[in-house]
């Protein structure tokens, strides 16, 4: 069972250190994510990692990370299904209806850094 848990610490920090590099007022997709660490099948690990990123320090601004389309689908996450909807507008970013408007002006790659 420890091999599992080092090998999870492992993929979450590789995560959490591409999230923490998300410039303000821009979003990823957990996708993207995976991808940019290696793990392209992997979407849905990355969501794992940011349900278990809230109150880590360094911060990890796991509102910044959004499905593909754009929807928030982390949101119930935040102990306050409003909250992470909120810290998105907080940056400039124009949510409606669970849905970030000119989704794709506000996406960042990853990739672009490394």
């Amino acid at each position: 069972m420890k091999m599992k848990n080092k090998i999870e610490e492992s993929f979450f920090e590789k995560v959490y250190n591409v999230v923490r590099q998300i410039p303000y007022g821009k979003v990823t997709t957990y996708g993207t994510i995976a991808r940019c660490i290696g793990s392209p099948q992997s979407a849905r690990m990355v969501g794992w990692a940011m349900n278990n990123s809230h109150n880590l320090i360094p911060e990890v601004p796991a509102h910044r990370v959004v499905n593909r389309n754009g929807l928030l689908t982390g949101k119930n996450h935040f102990g306050n299904v409003e909250l992470m909807q909120k810290l998105l507008q907080d940056e400039g970013i124009k949510v409606i209806n669970d849905q970030i408007v000119d989704f794709n002006s506000h996406l960042w790659d990853p990739m672009s850094i490394y």
